[in-house]
Parts: structure tokens; sequence; C-alpha cells
């Protein structure tokens, strides 16, 4: 198995070789925009992707961030200059919580080379590599979107696995529970669905654990070799962490990319507490 990961050493060589996108998607929940972070500085080369108008269509009824259109996301990927044969690395300084969303949309849309800086920009900074405030100049993408590279779960089929299957809830467990929901306008989870937050999956460092640590981790929540296994979070991003943490187990799993903020958009679908 090809590891989804790269090192700030790896990606500096490629760097240094050419021939590689490097996508900086820094976001923050209720702000500041990422775009400032990036400005203020970020990895030689890399241009500014927005989770918000980049990786997401516009909010509604399929959630807060639910999957772009086909036509739309080709066209953001060309305009940040993302080509079908050139390898992409997404980078995020929050231990992948958003560039995960990056990698799986890209690889939900048929790219067949994305890797996720592990460590983010702290372990870029931390290994001695350079950062800048210049903005690349423009270049012009040739990335055809093709759907369906990833698999995906409907609000229907994420409540049917979270009985049939195991559900992982990648939020934080007080979320999970319902005791607070600081976004959406009901608390609770999927009925069925297990708390598996994806603060979890990684180090102090920021870093993702082993896979063999990760596979561990996965088997105490049900997650084994041929089980069926999906996640959601809020709005499919901090899940689409949870999938790429069970791709570097080996454990392939569908992303409810609606997530909870879809499933609470009916109000005849059902919410457990505890």
């Amino acid at each position: 198995m090809t590891s989804p990961l790269i090192t700030p050493a790896a990606l500096a060589e490629l760097a240094d070789r050419g021939g590689v996108t490097v996508l900086d998607v820094r976001w923050r929940l209720g702000g500041p925009p990422g775009i400032e972070s990036y400005r203020e500085g970020h990895i030689p080369g890399a241009v500014y992707c927005d989770l918000d108008t980049d990786l997401a269509g516009p909010p509604g009824t399929g959630g807060r961030h639910p999957l772009p259109s086909a036509e739309a996301f080709q066209s953001a990927m060309r305009r940040l200059g993302v080509f079908d044969g050139r390898p992409v690395v997404v980078y995020d300084d929050a231990a992948a919580t958003t560039a995960a969303r990056a990698w799986w949309t890209l690889r939900y849309f048929g790219h067949q080379d994305v890797r996720v800086l592990d460590g983010g920009l702290p372990a870029w900074i931390a290994a001695g590599h350079p950062v800048t405030k210049e903005v690349p100049a423009p270049v012009e993408g040739d990335f055809t979107a093709r759907p369906g590279g990833m698999p995906m779960l409907s609000a229907d089929e994420a409540g049917e696995l979270a009985g049939r299957g195991v559900l992982l809830d990648a939020r934080a467990a007080e979320r999970y529970r319902g005791e607070v929901e600081p976004v959406d306008p009901v608390a609770g989870h999927v009925p069925g669905a297990v708390s598996a937050p994806t603060t979890d999956n990684v180090g102090p460092d920021g870093r993702f654990l082993a896979p063999d640590e990760l596979r561990s981790r996965f088997a105490g929540l049900g997650v084994g070799e041929g089980t069926r296994a999906g996640a959601y979070c809020g709005s499919g991003v901090t899940a689409a962490h949870e999938v790429l943490a069970m791709e570097i187990a080996g454990l392939p799993a569908a992303l409810y990319v609606g997530s909870w903020s879809d499933w609470v958009s009916d109000p005849s679908r059902p919410v457990a507490t505890g």
C-alpha cells in the first residue's frame, strides 16, 4: 500500500525537482479566514485552497459543506494549477483536519496521486524548511473531474450502516453525547454510531499514528479487515480525516459528506444522545 502521507523532507525533494502542485488548505471554524494565514507565510510555491468555496458546494439541505458539483470542482482545481498527471500535496496547520478534506475530494473526483503533508506546516517549519509570503504566478491546470473515486454515503445509507456495519462519529465526544452543540441546531448523534474523535488519530506532534497503532485503534472501535465502515462529523471535514486515518491503516471506509448538519436538516430522522 502506498501511503497517502508525505514527510517534509520528501516534499522538499519533490518540490526541488518540480512538477508538484502544493495546496494550502488552512481553515478555522468560525474564522479568521485561512487566506490571512496563507498571506502571513506559506510553503514556497503553495497555492491557497479555500475549503468553503473550492472543496464544498453552497450550504443548504445537503449540509454546511456538501460535495461540490464536478463542474465547479474541476474549475476550482484547474484555477489552482492541478493537473491530472502531476502529484498534489495538501497541508494545513491543524493536524490535517482540513487537508484531509482536500485529499478525499481530489481522490473522489479521480485524481490518482494526492498526499497529505504529515504534521502540516508546523512539521515543515520544525524540519528547518522555509516559508514565504510570495504568491506564485497563476498556472492553469488540466484536471478533469471524474466522480466516484472514493466510496460515499447518503443519509439513508449512513443510518443503515450504523445498524449493520460500523459508522464512526469523528466529532468530539461531548458533541457525540449531545452535551454541547456549538454549530448545528440539534445535539446528539446518528443512532448506532460509535464515538471516534479524530484527535485520537494523531500524536501530540500532529502527525498520524503508525499504521499498526491505527489498526489497533480502529479494531477497538469494531473496525477490522472486511468490516463495512463509514464516518461522519459535523459537515464532512474531520470525517475525511477519519477516512484518511483508516486508509493509512489499510481499512477502506466511506464518507457521509453531508454528516450531522445534513442529518438534522430532516426532522424525521432519529437522534440519539448519551
